[in-house]
């Protein structure tokens, strides 16, 4: 089975099992994407974690595939990545947050799905590749928008432009990822990030994410309203009412 869906309760594990070509995307990890951001909308999932069963987090697109569709008309290439990018909005629209954990590296449109996720913890010896160039390609899924966002422009153009892999410390230090662990740990402290958001306030933690996105395309006056009519909504809230309760008997609150 090259993807599979894991139910443990209170979150859900994607795990892509196409070991063989490193993690390379297929039909089967689509499906699972999916299947894991309907289940998400359940109100006792509190995170999604994306993961690998292999030795290599995700390689993006497999070769022979792209080959292929060398045949294919420039519509029918269009809709196929249109199909990859679906997967992107799907994330992206995710009730909870959702969480990579990154074994051996990303590359190419597994960086994309990395950088697509809310929070990215990496082994030390991951590495992320913008690899597209070196098969005479193009950033997709997002890649482009994502790394902009992250990263000084210098250092996105030299990772788009040559291909040139970045170690995860590197990529932690100019705050692109959240955790680098020893090699093997990755999912372990993915668990640890799962476990602390299960704790918090679901409803409000999903609102966050979504002033946190919005926050990038929106002017400061769009984001002030968007931030105002959150809280205002939020502060009516069952959560609120536990949450300062909590903090003024000074106790953990409890969100159900």
């Amino acid at each position: 089975m090259s993807a599979r869906v894991e139910d443990c309760g209170d979150r859900l594990i994607i795990w892509n099992g196409n070991a063989e070509k490193r993690g390379a995307l297929t039909p089967e990890l689509y499906e699972a994407i999916s299947e894991a951001m309907a289940k998400a909308s359940e109100t006792r999932i509190r995170a999604v974690i994306i993961t690998s069963e292999g030795k290599f987090f995700c390689a993006g697109g497999d070769l022979n595939v792209l080959i292929e569709r060398r045949n294919l008309s420039e519509p029918e290439r269009r809709a196929k990545v249109d199909g990859l990018h679906d997967l992107v909005r799907s994330i992206r629209a995710c009730p909870v947050p959702v969480i990579a954990a990154v074994e051996g590296g990303a590359a190419g449109a597994g960086l994309s799905l990395a950088l697509a996720c809310d929070m990215v913890v990496a082994s030390e010896e991951a590495q992320f590749t913008a690899a597209y160039v070196k098969a005479g390609l193009v950033p997709d899924a997002g890649l482009t928008s994502a790394l902009s966002r992250l990263l000084p422009r210098p250092l996105s153009m030299e990772m788009c432009l040559l291909g040139r892999p970045v170690m995860a410390k590197r990529f932690a230090e100019l705050g692109a990822i959240n955790r680098v662990t020893r090699v093997g740990k990755a999912l372990e402290e993915a668990l640890v990030l799962a476990d602390t958001l299960a704790s918090g306030p679901r409803a409000a933690q999903g609102a966050i994410r979504t002033l946190v996105a919005n926050a990038y395309e929106a002017t400061e006056l769009e984001q002030l309203d968007a931030e105002r009519d959150a809280m205002a909504h939020a502060a009516g809230a069952d959560e609120a009412a536990e949450g300062i309760a909590a903090f003024l008997e000074k106790r953990k609150a409890e969100y159900r």
